[in-house]
């Protein structure tokens, strides 16, 4: 049985060759697919910011108002 598998069909075969219609559509179908989720994909990207940091963010030279942020200062008794 599997010395039957393994041969090779003869090459004037009817299906030596050929391809199915389906596989044409399928292959048609991931093409469509794929350009509505690229098209998808860029008007999602386009509403990303372009930086994500926040804007009142103050430069890290400047020093902060917050009184949490202040270094403590002790006096010697």
């Amino acid at each position: 049985m599997i010395a039957y598998l393994a041969q090779q069909p003869p090459p004037n075969a009817p299906e030596f060759g050929g391809s199915s219609p389906i596989g044409l559509v399928v292959i048609l179908a991931l093409f469509v697919v794929t350009f509505f989720l690229v098209r998808s994909m860029n008007k999602h990207l386009k509403k990303v910011p372009a930086s994500f940091e926040p804007a009142d963010e103050k430069a890290p030279d400047q020093p902060s108002e917050d009184p949490g942020d202040e270094p403590k200062t002790t006096t010697a008794q």
